[in-house]
């Protein structure tokens, strides 16, 4: 696969989100695939996770969408995520598809064993997806790939950014390219703050661009204006089909229209902030937390069965699980039941 050129002296990077918006169809999968090339996009990407890979089974309260305006109201995590992801036996063929018809491709994994499974495509790049990007052990093995590495930056505060960038480099990742990104979905043009793309390429001294969940193609352009080298958008093949993603999602001629006004901008105005929406904040459940997922009585060992690093983020930060590991439970604990601050002092764990 040929290297990819991103960067201020090259042509905007414009990626096609497949996402959700197969519907469970490999056929629809193939046809967006072709929409894409047909758009003029540089690259296709997936998502490599399984309900399985991300969350539990249950519709325990945490478990379930209750967000009054979101999209996803009612879904638990589990069947969303059975809705939404690509099946991993369909990798193979897409890839096949996008490389014959001259399209980059790659994935964002989601945990340990997509990074496994993703290995033998030999892609050129990576992504951590924004509710990600303070999973650190994620981070570090994508890292120790030694591909360059997309980061979305999503709910992150910049100390977290921070944090992200440094472990990638530490761990070997010699190339980053970070997306702002408002994880809203649809997202509002007023919470997308582009002047923050010039801010962060000066203080990271890396290639940024945008990840953008807003309607129609105006917040990409102004990206592009301030500075931005890579656009992600979420695509499918027609929006008449709905999916989980269709209805923030461009279609082929909303695409096309992007590819072409995106070489043409070059120039807007925003503001530098770092911070979380009202509408945002509400997504924060969806991070990775470390959770009990099976009964554990006063005594026993925590282990790699009974607890596991999930969505949603209710328990404490992923970066603590390896330290819990060993340690006897202080209390007897609950399936479904998220580790918290009150578990990690009665460990003695800070």
């Amino acid at each position: 696969m040929a290297i990819i050129q991103i960067g201020k002296k090259f042509k905007p990077y414009i990626i096609a989100e497949m996402s959700g918006n197969h519907n469970g169809s490999l056929n629809n999968a193939i046809k967006i695939v072709r929409a894409a090339a047909d758009a003029g996009v540089s690259a296709i990407k997936l998502q490599t996770y399984t309900a399985d890979t991300m969350t539990i089974k249950t519709s325990k309260k945490g478990f379930v969408v209750n967000s009054k305006n979101s999209i996803w109201k009612g879904y638990s995590l589990y069947n969303l995520y059975k809705k939404a992801h690509t099946p991993w036996s369909w990798h193979k063929k897409i890839f096949k598809e996008a490389k014959k018809l001259g399209l980059q491709y790659f994935s964002t994994p989601f945990d340990p064993s997509a990074i496994k499974f993703l290995k033998q495509f030999n892609l050129p790049i990576y992504k951590v997806a924004s509710f990600e990007n303070t999973d650190i052990r994620l981070i570090k093995l994508l890292a120790k790939t030694r591909k360059p590495l997309i980061i979305s930056l999503g709910l992150a505060t910049i100390g977290q950014i921070e944090e992200a960038v440094n472990i990638a480099r530490k761990n070997g990742c010699k190339r980053i390219i970070l997306l702002k990104c408002t994880s809203d979905y649809p997202a509002k043009s007023k919470d997308t703050n582009l002047n923050a793309i010039e801010f962060l390429k000066k203080k990271f001294k890396c290639e940024v661009g945008l990840s953008d969940h807003t309607k129609g193609i105006g917040v990409a352009i102004a990206a592009i204006a301030k500075g931005a080298t890579v656009i992600e958008k979420h695509f499918t093949f027609d929006k008449r089909i709905k999916s989980v993603d269709s209805s923030f999602s461009l279609d082929t001629n909303e695409m096309k229209q992007l590819v072409i006004e995106a070489n043409a901008a070059w120039e807007a105005e925003g503001r530098v902030e770092f911070f979380k929406s009202q509408s945002e904040k509400k997504n924060l459940i969806f991070r990775r937390s470390v959770y009990i997922v099976k009964n554990i009585k006063k005594g026993e060992k925590f282990t790699s069965k009974n607890l596991k690093c999930i969505r949603p983020g209710f328990g404490v930060n992923t970066k603590f699980y390896e330290k819990i590991l060993n340690n006897r439970s202080q209390k007897n604990y609950q399936f479904g039941t998220p580790f918290r601050e009150n578990d990690l002092k009665r460990l003695k764990i800070k």
